[in-house]
């Protein structure tokens, strides 16, 4: 039998390169070797959104249809919907007996996150909600609800997975063997630099390309893009590893061309905006075949919503069928 894979997406806006690069094309490797899970997390994208839940429902099927873009298989990839499996929200509150407060603001991956919300928003902390600091315990529940063996992750990500395996352990030693302790498959690609040369690229850093940006929208982010600010002349040389451009043009451009980028920016016979107009050219290129499968499903919105309705279906029974296991072993199966 094949492993399960579970993984997820907070749908709070369309994909970008970075979750192309540092997730996407992981998952449509993976998608052929495993059982495969994919949760569109609309749940968790309210814990930051929960005042605009529009939003949220309107991204489910954007980040649906970017997925099916990007060559995610329906027929290899079980698409489902988080909050229609309320198994989940049971096993998270099952979990929260077995996790700490203190542990959870322990947490790497939350203490970056909530750091990046008071750089953001000028928040003291005194807002964050019981549900944004209890995450890690409601991804738990999304992974072993559905015996999810293995679990895609970034390794910004790992101290999430540890939290999970943590609170596995802990189950286990109170109620019996019964879940499974999921492992890590770290991608090949990690954290794609935004366009600003922040470590992370993000719709609400301002500093991202979407796969659904139009050629107009590219050219003038791109032109934007920083550059090595030694290079003040057109014919100074320059350093391509501290160019932005040179780092994108790293992710789009072939071998050899990309070669002749390099070689003539250290030289100084490279100008910038010539630079950057090639990258444009390779990005359009690079997406094309992305937007063009985008079209087709965009023009037939009914197909989106029948990959969802299979994958939650599948996911649901899934789920169902290891509540009942669970608790079976909390002696909770009246």
């Amino acid at each position: 039998m094949k492993k399960t894979i579970l993984t997820g997406l907070r749908p709070t806006g369309n994909l970008h390169l970075g979750h192309l690069f540092g997730a996407g094309q992981n998952y449509v490797k993976l998608q052929n070797d495993y059982e495969f899970f994919l949760e569109i997390a609309d749940v968790q994208a309210l814990t930051d959104n929960f005042n605009d839940p529009e939003k949220v429902r309107k991204n489910v099927y954007e980040i649906t249809t970017d997925l099916l873009a990007i060559g995610i298989d329906p027929n290899k990839v079980n698409i489902f919907i988080q909050s229609q499996i309320s198994e989940i929200a049971e096993l998270t509150i099952f979990f929260s007996n077995l996790v700490t407060i203190s542990r959870l603001y322990r947490n790497p991956t939350v203490k970056s996150e909530m750091a990046q919300k008071k750089e953001l928003f000028g928040n003291d902390g005194e807002s964050i909600t019981y549900g944004f600091l209890g995450y890690p315990v409601s991804q738990a529940a999304d992974i072993t609800i559905f015996s999810g063996e293995l679990v895609p992750v970034g390794d910004d990500q790992l101290p999430l997975l540890e939290q999970c395996r943590e609170i596995v352990r802990k189950f286990n030693n109170i109620y019996g063997n019964t879940l499974i302790e999921p492992q890590p498959v770290l991608s090949e690609t990690t954290r794609i630099k935004g366009l600003d040369g922040n470590d992370k690229m993000g719709k609400s850093l301002g500093n991202a390309i979407f796969l659904v940006d139009d050629e107009e929208t590219i050219t003038k982010k791109v032109m934007g893009a920083v550059t090595d600010p030694s290079k003040i002349k057109k014919d100074d040389p320059a350093n391509p590893d501290i160019c932005m451009v040179y780092y994108y043009h790293n992710l789009v451009t072939p071998k050899e061309e990309l070669e002749t980028v390099c070689s003539e920016c250290k030289k100084g016979t490279r100008g910038c905006v010539n630079c950057k107009k090639q990258l444009i050219k390779n990005l359009n290129e690079f997406l094309k075949p992305i937007k063009e499968r985008r079209k087709q499903y965009e023009e037939n919105p009914e197909i989106v919503k029948d990959i969802l309705e299979k994958g939650t279906n599948i996911a649901k029974k899934r789920a169902t069928e290891n509540m009942n296991k669970i608790k079976e072993a909390m002696k909770i199966d009246y």
